[in-house]
């Protein structure tokens, strides 16, 4: 059994002194890699001076997370890959505990570990948490963090089938990713993780977050919160995933109302007075309209797939928290 270990780097030499180190002493059963996706800081300079051990595959231009992955992966064979993020100190064992878990469990394609904050090491971090979902909108939430309300790790979680993996760090089983199409290189960063495991589900596989596993994770390395750049991969990227995955007969009316919602988060940010919020939302719709008419049919593999199979949280998130005040992952009801 193998197991590759792949960090995806761009320009994050401080981020791979930092935690190369702990990544190698705590994942021996598996061979660690960095895909650097055309750094220009001395990434590479770095990792053939201090960790000759680590392999490197380079790209000479940034493919962004899922298209740096695509390529990297293809030039990998292993029967498990692991996507992980330069920004992750993992657990001892963690590695370990996540293969006894794909073997106990055959039918899961792809699982996290608990992800928790590195800054404040004792709660969830945003990227993930304790496993994510999706709602009947497509937004997406996760056990241990609803939006920006993020609750402290007390064990009330245990391992469980989700609806997302964080792509922070996602270990997948290699066969079924190249099953499904990969990583969509069209997203090129931010929800490309989702889509995946939704195209994992519709293809008869599960997705599961593991408790016995656990990393850290620094979080923002790339764009920070709030990014307009951000904002616009999040809103463009949702409604793509959206129209790739949901059932003909419920895609029109979801997206409309998606449409309706992404306006009033416009009208939220216009009273803040953040107007380039407001252009990102717009540009991302605007190429959501491109990728329906110009790119869709590029994308087969994804069609091909049962749209009805799987099922996520039946409800509005954004109602539950924002009017009915639930702020923690045990009050909703499924």
């Amino acid at each position: 059994m193998s197991v590759a270990v792949v960090i995806l780097n761009f320009n994050g030499s401080a981020f791979l002194s930092k935690f190369l180190p702990q990544v190698i002493a705590s994942s021996p059963e598996g061979d660690i890699y960095v895909a650097d996706n055309g750094s220009t800081d001395d990434s590479i300079h770095l990792l053939e001076r201090q960790f000759p051990q680590v392999k490197i595959i380079r790209s000479v231009q940034n493919l962004g997370y899922a298209g740096g992955y695509n390529y990297s992966l293809r030039q990998i064979e292993a029967e498990y890959y692991v996507l992980m993020n330069s920004d992750i100190e993992p657990k001892t064992d963690w590695l370990k505990n996540l293969l006894t878990y794909f073997q106990e469990n055959p039918t899961v394609a792809a699982a996290q570990p608990f992800i928790l904050s590195y800054q404040e090491p004792t709660k969830f971090e945003y990227a993930g948490a304790a496993g994510g979902y999706w709602d009947r909108y497509g937004y997406a939430f996760c056990r241990g963090r609803i939006f920006d309300s993020i609750e402290t790790q007390t064990n009330q979680y245990e391992s469980s089938f989700v609806n997302w993996a964080s792509g922070a760090c996602l270990m997948v089983r290699s066969k079924v990713y190249w099953e499904v199409g990969g990583l969509d290189d069209y997203f090129f960063a931010h929800m490309e993780e989702i889509d995946l495991c939704w195209r994992m589900q519709r293809a008869g596989h599960q997705v599961a977050a593991v408790a016995t596993s656990g990393v850290l994770h620094v979080g923002g390395g790339t764009l920070a919160q709030g990014n307009p750049k951000k904002t616009y991969l999040n809103f463009r990227n949702n409604l793509i995933l959206l129209y790739k995955n949901l059932p003909a007969q419920k895609r029109v009316g979801i997206l409309f109302s998606r449409m309706l919602l992404d306006g009033l988060a416009g009208m939220q940010f216009l009273l803040k007075g953040e107007i380039a919020q407001i252009t990102a939302i717009i540009k991302a719709h605007r190429d959501f309209y491109g990728y329906v008419l110009f790119e869709k049919n590029k994308q087969n593999l994804a069609l091909e797939l049962d749209r009805n199979k799987v099922i996520s949280y039946p409800g509005s998130i954004v109602w539950d928290y924002f009017i009915r005040k639930i702020k923690k992952f045990p009050t909703l009801k499924f």
